[in-house]
């Protein structure tokens, strides 16, 4: 299996830079050792995914472009999409599970996408159907080389940013973000360790790496937890990014999640969801499996809804 190559998260870097925000390194002097934190909270549509879609919808060819595209997402991914088929001008068709949070259900629907709500289950096989259908290109939200080179150009900002860097946390669900961000990592900077953080309840990418195969876990059981952006699970073309690039995988309770999105509200004055915290809420609570020295923390997202946001600074 071909995995994605720095020179291609480069070549996305040129094509996303005009809309994919290149967020700062914020050093947190409030917390114990040396700890930076990444918002990708900062982007225009308030989550990394902005960077894969936009670069699989510019890496596509005029014809197919205009066709238009159709997407599958619990929220993140489907603000993506339609963002990035605003900004090309082309329809775009999103379709998102029935639990989806109404806040970026809404936000989808502002940058002019039609939405298609069905069950979470469901989501996969109907943006299939749809692209069947009408003629629309899929945009997956991680199983794709072009949506695995766009979120890896946050691990090259990292790299440009803090050369010496020793370790990198990032979330990891459909592993398309951690397996970009990794590659990366090793490739500019290969003295660092790269660690993925996942939910608990959602813990399928950790046992599949404990087995060395890919173990699924019942959408019913990842779905149980508060971070709603990592309830997928990977690919076979995420997960064998995910085997190289990867020095190891923390899970996090949902107490963790929670306290942290409250720490990150708090103390660093940014708004997380609990999928944006989860990685941080390694480094708050799990630092003894973490190798430790100057390390980034990727806030992922900040789509909260703020009843909850309010629930948990409550």
């Amino acid at each position: 299996m071909r995995l994605v190559t720095i020179f291609e998260i480069e070549a996305a870097a040129k094509r996303v830079a005009d809309h994919a925000v290149h967020t700062p390194l914020l050093r947190q002097p409030w917390a114990d050792g040396e700890l930076w934190l990444k918002p990708e909270s900062l982007q225009q549509i308030g989550a990394f995914k902005i960077r894969g879609a936009y670069n699989a919808i510019a890496s596509l060819d005029e014809a197919a472009r205009a066709r238009g595209v159709v997407a599958y997402s619990s929220g993140n991914h489907a603000q993506a999409v339609a963002y990035s088929a605003n900004a090309f001008g082309i329809p775009a068709v999103i379709v998102v599970p029935d639990v989806a949070p109404r806040l970026k259900v809404e936000a989808t629907r502002r940058w002019g996408a039609e939405v298609v709500e069905v069950p979470i289950a469901d989501q996969a096989p109907a943006a299939a159907a749809l692209a069947a259908e009408r003629g629309l290109t899929l945009i997956p939200p991680f199983d794709h080389a072009d949506v695995i080179a766009g979120q890896g150009t946050a691990g090259l900002e990292i790299a440009t940013d803090l050369p010496d860097v020793d370790t990198v946390l990032v979330p990891v669900s459909g592993g398309g973000f951690a397996a970009g961000v990794g590659t990366a990592i090793k490739a500019l900077c290969p003295r660092a360790k790269v660690y993925a953080v996942e939910p608990e309840l959602a813990g399928d990418t950790a046992e599949s790496l404990r087995a060395g195969r890919r173990v699924a876990w019942p959408m019913e059981q990842r779905a149980r937890t508060i971070a709603d952006g990592l309830r997928a699970e990977p690919s076979a073309l995420t997960f064998a990014h995910l085997q190289q690039v990867l020095d190891g995988i923390v899970t996090v309770t949902e107490d963790e999640i929670r306290d942290t999105v409250r720490v990150l509200a708090r103390r660093a004055r940014i708004v997380a969801e609990p999928s944006g915290a989860t990685a941080t809420a390694a480094y708050l609570h799990h630092a003894d499996e973490l190798p430790g020295g100057k390390t980034v923390s990727v806030v992922s997202g900040g789509n909260i809804d703020p009843a909850l946001l309010a629930e948990l600074l409550g």
